[in-house]
């Protein structure tokens, strides 16, 4: 699935690992988002969403 979460991550000055910490998953998880070969569960996409206070759909679509 597209997204924008590494473009999100970076414009923060956080590294995958800073991210994974905030959201309480693995650097590696973070990392199959970012590359798209992992789809996030709801909650996660959800903790992400708020995390940086954009809908899901802004996020992840297109």
């Amino acid at each position: 699935m597209k997204n924008q979460v590494r473009e999100l991550r970076t414009a923060r000055e956080w590294s995958q690992a800073e991210l994974a910490e905030r959201l309480a998953v693995s650097r590696q998880t973070i990392n199959a988002i970012e590359t798209e070969k992992y789809d996030p569960s709801l909650p996660l996409a959800l903790k992400i969403a708020k995390l940086f206070k954009l809908p899901v759909e802004e996020i992840f679509g297109g």
